[in-house]
């Protein structure tokens, strides 16, 4: 393989494109994620968050994408998504993750940054040991817990303009923290509405955020928001875009569609085709979106 996530993103940055980032909590999710980038000729990263982790197994998950990305020399790299202690992050960096969320965008700004530091002095330590290269993400500022569909905003996220993620705190806190990659709270929620789209995405933050850091930005929580808001996002300076929700619906319609057309097959591996075509294609019409295709 030709190209490091570290240069994936930044290409992607320069073109103003985003990488689509994709949770799996299985093989039919890795399955749909891998064959839907394969399709297009994109890079992909894959997401497993401690939750998923914990099913999947770490090791088992970062094995797994190795081995797609050494058959088939392909740019598929994996993220140990949300994750939230120096733990767990060394639990993912020992099992050969490319890259490591560190979530502490529920703490203050202060005892973040400290945490963070902590986080990437390691990852760091690491990487000039092993001659690897693992990238640090850090989150700042509250966009929620978890891939559901919601009812109402979840309590305590940021969505209004004054609790948005401030250019001043994004500015400090990768230049103290050294963090490769940098989520801010800029109006994005995780889970999505079943009926309505996501409130809409702050453009002007992203654009004033961007101003003020030199690292690229990812955007979580993408599920639910419209196409032209994606698109605004990633043109104003996501490099990097986040989708579980959205998978998790398509996981679900495409079981409950092949327990009904086939009611009486008890073979696991004969209902899993319905399930892999539903997540595909909301995959593929992502990373259309996030590639302007």
């Amino acid at each position: 393989m030709a190209m490091q996530l570290r240069e994936i993103i930044q290409q992607a940055k320069f073109q103003k494109v985003a990488v689509g980032h994709f949770n799996i909590s299985d093989l039919v999710g890795l399955n749909a994620i891998f064959t839907a980038a394969f399709s297009l000729k994109l890079p992909v990263i894959i997401g497993v968050s401690e939750g998923e982790g914990a099913f999947i197994g770490v090791r088992q998950a970062a094995a797994l994408v190795r081995s797609i990305r050494d058959e088939y020399n392909y740019p598929i790299f994996i993220n140990a998504d949300h994750t939230h202690s120096l733990e767990k992050i060394k639990e993912a960096v020992e099992a050969g993750f490319d890259e490591v969320l560190f979530d502490a965008g529920q703490k203050s700004l202060e005892e973040n940054i400290a945490l963070t530091k902590e986080v990437v002095a390691y990852v760091k330590k690491y990487n000039e040991t092993y001659g690897v290269d693992v990238l640090v993400e850090g989150e700042l500022g509250y966009i929620g817990g978890g891939s559901v569909i919601l009812d109402r905003i979840p309590e305590g996220v940021s969505i209004k303009k004054e609790d948005l993620t401030k250019p001043e705190d994004a500015k400090r806190f990768v230049q103290e923290t050294g963090v490769d990659l940098l989520a801010p709270a800029v109006g994005n929620i995780h889970g999505m509405f079943a009926d309505v789209p996501d409130p809409n995405l702050d453009i002007e933050r992203i654009v004033e955020i961007r101003e003020v850091v030199q690292v690229p930005l990812v955007l979580h929580g993408a599920s639910g928001n419209t196409a032209e808001d994606i698109k605004k996002a990633i043109a104003s300076g996501a490099s990097i875009v986040h989708v579980n929700t959205e998978l998790r619906v398509a996981w679900k319609r495409g079981l409950d569609l092949a327990l009904l057309s086939h009611s009486k097959e008890i073979a696991p591996y004969k209902l899993f085709p319905e399930m892999v075509h539903e997540v595909n294609r909301v995959v593929v019409e992502k990373l259309k979106i996030f590639n302007n295709l």
